[in-house]
């Protein structure tokens, strides 16, 4: 007996791509939180999708290693301003980079999932 909750079928392109997009500005308003919930809930419906979502979770880490690293820093208090405005920069490009169907990779990031 199969279950009847289970969606068979395979996402369409057009499908992956909005997922990718919702995955990379929702991330705008829900940072750490968007990325972890897409990476683990949508990994497994295409190849486009799981891109952007280990791309926006690796962007993500990387942010806040940043951002800790700053502040343990003297120097780094100087700095704090520009990360936020890089982050929602980068953001907003690779929702648009998605939009045009793209497998886009963000600018210094690490790569904690490969």
């Amino acid at each position: 007996m199969s279950n009847p909750y289970e969606n068979s079928r395979a996402w369409t392109p057009k499908e992956e791509k909005l997922a990718a997009i919702i995955v990379h500005v929702a991330a705008i308003f829900f940072e750490f939180f968007a990325p972890i919930i897409g990476y683990l809930f949508l990994k497994d419906k295409g190849p486009f999708v799981q891109h952007h979502a280990k791309q926006s979770l690796n962007f993500s880490l990387t942010v806040l290693l940043i951002v800790i690293l700053l502040f343990v820093s003297i120097v780094g208090w100087f700095l704090l301003w520009a990360v936020p405005i890089y982050w929602v920069i980068c953001r907003i490009f690779a929702a648009l980079q998605t939009s045009q169907g793209k497998f886009f990779k963000y600018p210094l990031t690490i790569r904690f999932i490969k």
